[in-house]
Order: C-alpha cells, then structure tokens, then sequence
C-alpha cells in the first residue's frame, strides 16, 4: 500500500494514523475531520468543560507539533460525502476526490435530535459544550431531555453552577436497559438528591420556543433545553459504496469491513468473540484500542488479531466516580458483591446466560474491579464467580 485514508480525526482515528506511522507506514496518509479542530477529548466535554474546569487547550489529544511529526495529508474542516469501494475513492465536501490502498473509517456518531428543536442544545463537539456552557447560569433552567449517562452528566454539572434542573426520562428507571433498576435507581436518587426535578416514564413530543411539550399536552418551561436521547452512527456518506451497514459499519472480528477498509470508534459495529455477539461501543477507551487494531490489521492483513476487548467505561456525577467492565446490556442478573448501595459506594456484577459478563462500581477504588475484570476476560462462570467473591 501506498496511500491510506483515515476518515474520522477523533481519538480512533487519531490512534489509527499513529500506529500506521509507529508500525512502518511511510506512504501517503490522509486523515479527514469534518470538524476544524485538530484531534481533541470528547468525554470532558460535559464534565470538565461544561463546568469551566478547564480551558478549552486541555481538550487537546495530541499537540500541533505531534501532529505535523505525523507527516500526514492533514484534511479539516471537510466532510467525506460518499465512498467509491471499486476505484477506491473518497469523496469530500470540498469536491475533491482522495485515492486510497487502504481505509480506516472512524467518523463516529451525530446526536439524535426531537421535531421541531433547532433552538436546543445537543453534546457532542467542542462547539456544542462551549455554546451551552454560556447560556448555564444560576437564574437560568435547564430542561435536559435523556436521563443516560450523557444526560446525567450534563445535570450534574448544571447543579453544581447552581441552575435549576428538570431531568425528562420515559423509561420508569433511568439506565435500567444497561446497568439493571437496581443499580439504575441509585445513580437516578443521586440526582433527586442534589436538587434535579428528576421526572419519569414521560415522552417528549416536542421541543417549543418556550420549553418541552410532553406527550399528555403539558409544556415544561425551559429558558434552556438539552437533548441527550442518543446517537446515530455517521454513516450516511457510506448509503450508496455497498458497505454492509446496520446501526453503524458492519465489521468482523478484525474490524474488516471489506477487502482493505476497516473501521473503528463509535461508528464501528463488529462481532467480538469474547462475548459471542456484535456490539458497538460509545465509549474513549474502546476508540483508541479499535484505532490501533484496525490499522494494525489493515498495515499486516497476514497477521489478522481478534478485537476482543473487555469494554470499559466511566462516568463522574458528582461526587460519584462510575466505572464498569464489560458488556452490561442485555445481561440477565445483578448482584451487588462488596459495599452499600444506600450509601453510594458499591461494586455489582452481572450475568448473561450462565457467564460473568461485567461489574460496575460506584465510589471504590480501581483495584476492586481488577480482579473481575480478569474473570471476565477469562470466560469465567456465573458459579465460580460467585465463589470467587465469597472466598
């Protein structure tokens, strides 16, 4: 190969360029970001940013300096608009046309959005955080609409710079389809207990100039209104290559798309065989380890590695530092193993058929998931887990 295209210039695909040139690349490398930022963190977003913790610097994934030492053919500000898989071209918003021997398509996910809410704020780039940041003042209300891990954040936040707080949720227990009511409810009491009108089981119908208009026909006033009902995989500029497509890129377990394009990130959707399921992942850390697997099974196909990871994710509400291993939906059982719900510090594990799929903690040190984690990534049973923790 002699050129590689890296659509995507977030952290998977930040990651993918480095391990190219790290791994021996020396061709043509072109990275496209539809944003004109160079590459930068998402997850302080709407946590540290949103709460004018740091400046906007501190974003930074790599300095310029690091990123010019890439040698790359450095394309921001532009958006790829289709994909020829047989001449191998990609099209860009700016009419230009990029050959390529090799791809890596990392272009993430957009936020979902409600009828007729051009005037809310959703949270997803630099922008985004920065333009709601400014409207969060302490005589303002926020009305955020998604109680998810997103949504929760955001409040958090808010609380914390003394705005007052609705929290619209329709499902009866936030989180509940990912990390169990059990665990859904103390993460939502969190809230209630820091002052958010926490309200749920109620559907949005509309967002309004003057706040959010539920489904019964009541409109919850709002000088501000935040949208946090989930994302949608970038994959739009994709509909007509004849890539399989389904809530994300379709991948195997080598994150192989195609016969020399592969994917990575949040748009990616593949087969991990740890779990024996397709999964698409959210979250910063599997983005970074998907960009190195993927250019490193793209650089020495011959050499093709499974990408199957123990997922991990974090959240910080609070005072609450949340973290978890491994793959939570569609589990069957939870079972808290060490501490005290009331109490906010805690560590549950979970069940998917007769297997330990994943442990959350709320409020422990690392050191206690380590072990599970190790379980997990060993295909370690239901029973002797729970021997493992009683011994």
């Amino acid at each position: 190969m002699k050129r590689i295209v890296v659509v995507g210039a977030s952290a998977a695909g930040l990651a993918a360029v480095e391990t190219l040139r790290r791994d021996g690349f020396d061709g043509t490398l072109t990275l496209v970001g539809e944003e004109p930022h160079l590459p930068y963190d998402r997850p302080p977003l709407s946590k540290q940013i949103l709460a004018r913790e740091w400046d906007v610097d501190a974003l930074a994934l790599r300095t310029a300096d690091d990123i010019d030492a890439l040698g790359l053919d450095l394309r921001l500000g532009v958006a790829a608009t289709g994909l020829d898989p047989v001449s191998c071209v990609v099209r860009l918003s700016d009419g230009t046309a990029v050959p390529y021997d090799g791809l890596v398509i990392a272009t993430g996910v957009r936020p979902k959005r409600l009828s007729g809410d051009s005037g809310a704020h959703v949270l997803r780039t630099l922008d985004d955080a920065l333009a709601l940041r400014e409207q969060l003042k302490p005589t303002s209300r926020l009305v955020v609409v998604g109680a998810g891990f997103l949504g929760a954040e955001a409040a958090a936040v808010a609380r914390t710079l003394g705005v007052e707080v609705v929290l619209l949720e329709p499902a009866p227990v936030p989180l509940a389809h990912a990390v169990g009511a059990k665990v859904g409810h103390v993460l939502s009491r969190a809230h209630v207990d820091h002052g958010v009108a926490l309200r749920t089981g109620v559907a949005v119908d509309a967002v309004t100039k003057d706040g959010v208009r539920l489904a019964s026909g009541e409109l919850v006033d709002a000088d501000e209104v935040l949208i946090a009902i989930g994302s949608l995989p970038n994959t739009e500029w994709l509909a007509d290559s004849g890539l399989p497509l389904g809530d994300g890129v379709i991948c195997d377990q080598y994150l192989e798309v195609a016969r020399g394009v592969f994917a990575a990130g949040d748009v990616a959707r593949w087969y991990n065989p740890l779990f024996g399921t397709t999964m698409r992942i959210e979250h910063r850390t599997n983005a970074s380890e998907q960009g190195v697997a993927a250019a490193r099974n793209l650089l020495r196909p011959e050499a093709d590695k499974a990408f199957s990871p123990v997922p991990y994710f974090w959240s910080d509400q609070y005072d609450m530092r949340i973290q978890a291993y491994g793959y939570l939906r569609g589990h069957d059982e939870v079972l808290v193993v060490d501490g005290d719900p009331a109490e906010r510090r805690f560590a549950a594990v979970y069940r998917t058929g007769d297997r330990l799929t994943g442990v959350l903690a709320v409020g422990m040190p690392p050191k206690a998931l380590r072990s599970w984690r190790q379980a997990i990534a060993a295909r370690t049973s239901w029973h002797d887990a729970l021997a493992h923790a009683a011994l």
